[in-house]
């Protein structure tokens, strides 16, 4: 059985776009803000119904509501206000753009985006950063990127991974793997990225078991990292844990941006935020089996104010077992 998400944000039933539009601004209007209002307004319906009412709120002459978001909030609340605003892959390519503009590039936020889309996704991304800013995402790795780590956002980027498996040739990609790696002095990089970036996912998951086998138990993400280093590794890395199974990949990721020195905000924004309407309550799950901790009470043990708020508003009380692909 593939896997299917549980989401924890869904449509509302008894959704009214005019009713949420005055209520929003009813929220905005005067002197201060009454953030309670706007995270309880926004954080219990879908997206689709989020675009519903911007439409209302500006055909009923109230403004942009995204900009009058913007100049009432600030911060960490700011920011999941304006992710939650924004249509799914929008607010991807929006990411990826913040990730590369300025002064340096931040990797590990291209790594979490392109490492975990699927090839339909990775299209609506690209689609939707060129209609947003001009621009070929593809151009914009390629510039930001070198070496081998170039060709992996490229790889991703192409969306050209296999819808197929076949259990015949598992064994023979585990074995090209292992000879390009632990089995010869050195690696063979472009060998063991060819695999990993072109392969189905049930492929890979085949693989990956018949890698174990072959070099005497060893993981293949203890292969990689003996094998690979710096973003190539963490990119390779996410793919092989998105592969294996997708909530506990993002329940890993939030888990880094809570524990340890300091607190990732954008990161939890990120993973909650585009998550939310796919699999969150199924990550919530994960993540409380991988850590003796429910997610909502690491949230609430971490971060404060309006941000904790909005973020427990969105990861909810459903807390979902997945089904893990049959293969």
């Amino acid at each position: 059985m593939p896997y299917r998400g549980s989401a924890t944000i869904l449509p509302q039933d008894d959704f009214d776009a005019q009713s949420c539009a005055e209520t929003l601004k009813e929220a905005m209007d005067g002197c201060g803000t009454n953030e309670e209002s706007i995270i309880n307004t926004l954080a219990s319906i879908s997206n689709t119904q989020r675009q519903e009412i911007a439409d209302h709120y500006s055909q009923a002459a109230m403004g942009d509501l995204m900009e009058d978001l913007k100049s009432e909030l600030s911060g960490d609340l700011e920011n999941v206000i304006v992710g939650m605003m924004m249509p799914r892959f929008e607010y991807d390519a929006k990411c990826l753009r913040g990730a590369m503009k300025g002064m340096g590039t931040d990797e590990s936020v291209l790594v979490e985006i392109m490492c975990s889309r699927i090839n339909e996704e990775i299209e609506e991304i690209k689609a939707a950063y060129n209609k947003r800013y001009d621009r070929d995402l593809e151009s914009d790795l390629v510039s930001e990127t070198s070496g081998n780590f170039e060709n992996l956002m490229r790889s991703q980027c192409n969306a050209g991974r296999e819808d197929s498996y076949d259990d015949n040739s598992a064994y023979e990609d585990a074995s090209a793997m292992f000879e390009a790696g632990e089995g010869q002095l050195g690696t063979d990089e472009s060998k063991f990225m060819s695999i990993i970036c072109q392969r189905s996912y049930p492929h890979l998951r085949k693989v990956f078991k018949q890698y174990q086998a072959i070099s005497d138990g060893k993981d293949i993400e203890d292969a990689v990292q003996s094998e690979f280093s710096g973003p190539l590794q963490e990119g390779l890395l996410a793919i092989i844990r998105y592969a294996k199974f997708p909530p506990s990949f993002f329940a890993q990721k939030l888990h880094e941006a809570i524990s340890g020195g300091g607190t990732d905000e954008d990161t939890l924004t990120r993973v909650i935020v585009s998550r939310s309407e796919i699999d969150l309550a199924n990550i919530k799950y994960m993540y409380a089996k991988f850590y003796e901790q429910s997610l909502k009470d690491a949230i609430e043990g971490d971060v404060g104010g309006d941000f904790k708020k909005v973020l427990l508003a969105l990861i909810g009380e459903p807390e979902v077992e997945p089904e893990e692909d049959e293969d």
